[in-house]
């Protein structure tokens, strides 16, 4: 699939017909590796001049929007197909890939009434366009909310023990916990071990001897039980910081450790839920926003046709997908079917700066030309 094309419409002399055999005549003949197709754009209601001159000052601010939320999306899928695992699947509108669709454009006209004005239809373009984009935001942060949720926890169960949930880590006989027995919980840094074994009986009265017991060891610090009586814990915990031993806070629920899994697996539920349903919501979507930023492209199209060839409308509306390579030969062959005085007047440097297209980002070409992204 091309993921460039040019949009490109030249000015009709004689007929369209024989423009579009001449056309196709020279890609073929000195540049055949640029597939080459019909833009089917409608006749579309002109309106006036001066309503046409007010368009153009929107045009390219419009189109910047519609193909950003088009990519946005894109985008999207990307992420969440990567964060799902699936393999990527071929964008679509209407079951038609996009880049099909935009070579066999045919315009709705249920959806755009082609006796429409033209800011009408620009303006329904950009409306449907900015609800899907606020539809967008809205699906993102109920995703990441449950995503963030969900990173909270697991950093908490993957961190330092100094940080984290130790719950997955003590069993009920791990802990003692009596009318005058307490086990506390000491995050240990790995090279005080010998240090803390050494010691922890002295740190105050009333330790239970050979009560320490290590439970787990990370890449920092080693988590160690020691059993002492309940009025010696304060000051037990004092000269352990002293000592550079951290005692954590802990007490052991069965309820509570597993009102906690059951947490985490319903986030992990609600997470898969939130990305599948996005997902689906984002294929449909694209497809919508992608037909959308069709027909805007067929608007600038006809509209700077009009503005630079004039009236009655006679262009020939067409889009190429040149290689890098080949666009110089492309540029080469567009410019010979124009009028040569006109191409005279359009190559110009000091044309070019005031004249470079509507709204400001078509090149300097005796024919109208926009590019299309598609990623």
């Amino acid at each position: 699939m091309a993921t460039r094309y040019w949009s490109v419409s030249l000015p009709v002399r004689t007929s369209a017909s024989s423009l579009w055999n001449r056309l196709q005549d020279a890609i073929s003949k000195h540049s055949f590796d640029t597939p080459l197709y019909r833009f089917n754009i409608p006749n579309l209601r002109v309106g006036t001049l001066d309503s046409l001159l007010s368009l153009s000052d929107d045009l390219q601010k419009s189109n910047s929007f519609v193909e950003g939320v088009t990519h946005k999306i894109r985008r999207q899928i990307e992420d969440l197909e990567k964060a799902s695992g699936v393999e990527t699947s071929a964008l679509t509108v209407d079951g038609v890939p996009v880049d099909s669709y935009l070579t066999r454009f045919v315009w709705d006209e249920a959806k755009f009434p082609t006796m429409s004005p033209l800011r009408e239809i620009v303006d329904s373009i950009h409306h449907q366009v900015s609800k899907i984009e606020d539809d967008l935001k809205v699906r993102i942060a109920e995703y990441n909310n449950v995503r963030s949720q969900l990173n909270a926890i697991n950093r908490k169960q993957s961190g330092s023990l100094a940080v984290r949930d130790l719950s997955n880590l003590v069993k009920p006989e791990d802990i003692i916990a009596s009318e005058h027995l307490v086990t506390l919980l000491a995050i240990v840094p790995k090279y005080s071990q010998k240090d803390w074994l050494s010691t922890y009986e002295t740190l105050t009265s009333y330790v239970v001897p050979r009560s320490s017991k290590k439970l787990h060891e990370d890449n920092e610090y080693a988590l160690y039980t020691v059993t002492l009586f309940h009025r010696v814990a304060d000051n037990f915990r004092t000269n352990a910081r002293e000592r550079g031993f951290q005692i954590r806070d802990f007490e052991y629920s069965s309820e509570a450790q597993e009102s906690r899994k059951e947490e985490l697996e319903k986030l992990m539920r609600d997470q898969e839920t939130f990305r599948s349903t996005l997902l689906q919501w984002c294929y449909t979507s694209y497809g919508e926003v992608f037909s959308s930023w069709m027909h805007f492209c067929a608007v600038r199209v006809f509209a700077e046709s009009i503005l630079r060839y004039g009236l009655p409308p006679s262009f020939l509306a067409c889009v190429l997908a040149p290689s890098v390579k080949s666009e110089k030969k492309v540029r080469s062959i567009l410019e010979g079917l124009c009028d040569s005085t006109n191409s005279a007047f359009w190559k110009s440097e000091d044309d070019a700066g005031g004249m470079a297209g509507l709204g400001g980002d078509a090149d300097a070409h005796p024919y109208v030309c926009f590019t299309i992204n598609l990623v």
